[in-house]
């Protein structure tokens, strides 16, 4: 089995009346290479003529985004020409590459009507030679995400990015990331093996797991070492997760604000570009 080194729980950062944990960075992990960043939004409950999410325009350079859509909905608008409203259920891959200036937003039916609400992004770094590939935004709504049932069906993978054994996602990323959201009922479980020259990304959102004999409750993120292949869950209840693996990039990582590059000076050069309009000019 694959070594487990630290439960490390989210910690409670809240946007106003945004309800959010964030699972890394923390005084305690500050990255799993190339995993980043993930912000955990909700879960609540919004009421009828709310103002939704708070992310208006902004920019961003040097890495990629994974936004998973569990209530709620994001629309989504970039400089890059992405426009789309995802709902429940969907996710959103960004690649923001050599930069782009973007906003996400619950839709004006979500603010008049308000709802639950409970929303994660996750970033990936990307590798120096693709720090400044060109931007490129994916929307994918729930029934185009293809789905893998496992235990007779007391398991259930939606395969994102990457793959799953045989079964290809609809997004192949630039850096072989494999991401996939897994659904568990209680007393589910699943075994899946991982090379260990690769890193493990695992976060339980909802519910509880046994994940290679240590429990892992809601809002624990899993950090894995890299000593064996095997990955053994067991949902003691109804649980939620995000399990991902790649290969880690081990170059420098330089991150201020929304830009995440390898030097200082790549940090002030895409604050200039982005003050000189390379990003793009909004419109709204």
């Amino acid at each position: 089995m694959r070594k487990i080194k630290k439960l490390h729980k989210a910690v409670h950062a809240p946007m106003g009346d945004l309800v959010t944990y964030r699972a890394i960075p923390t005084h305690e992990v500050e990255y799993i290479d190339p995993f980043l960043f993930l912000n955990h939004h909700g879960p609540q409950v919004y009421k009828p003529g709310n103002r939704g999410l708070p992310f208006g325009p902004h920019p961003h350079r040097g890495f990629e985004t994974l936004t998973f859509i569990l209530d709620g909905d994001i629309t989504h608008q970039d400089t890059g020409g992405g426009k789309d409203v995802i709902e429940a259920g969907g996710v959103q891959w960004m690649t923001a590459g050599s930069g782009l200036i973007h906003a996400e937003v619950s839709s004006e039916k979500f603010k008049q009507e308000g709802g639950p609400l409970e929303i994660l992004q996750l970033w990936f770094n990307l590798p120096a030679e693709h720090k400044m590939t060109s931007p490129k935004y994916i929307g994918l709504q729930k029934n185009k995400i293809p789905t893998v049932e496992l235990d007779n069906g007391n398991v259930r993978v939606n395969v994102i990015s990457g793959s799953w054994g045989e079964v290809e996602a609809p997004i192949q990323n630039l850096s072989d990331i494999h991401m996939v959201s897994i659904e568990l009922l209680k007393g589910g479980e699943f075994v899946y093996n991982i090379p260990s020259e690769r890193n493990i990304f695992f976060y339980v959102v909802r519910g509880a797991v046994k994940v290679n004999g240590q429990t892992a409750e809601k809002l624990t993120l899993v950090e894995f070492g890299n000593e064996g292949k095997e990955v053994k869950v067991e949902a003691t209840e109804d649980a939620y997760i995000l399990f991902g693996h790649a290969h880690p990039f081990n170059e420098p990582v330089v991150s201020h604000g929304p830009f995440v590059m390898n030097t200082e000076d790549e940090i002030r050069a895409a604050f200039r570009d982005y003050q000189m309009g390379k990003m793009g000019t909004w419109e709204s």
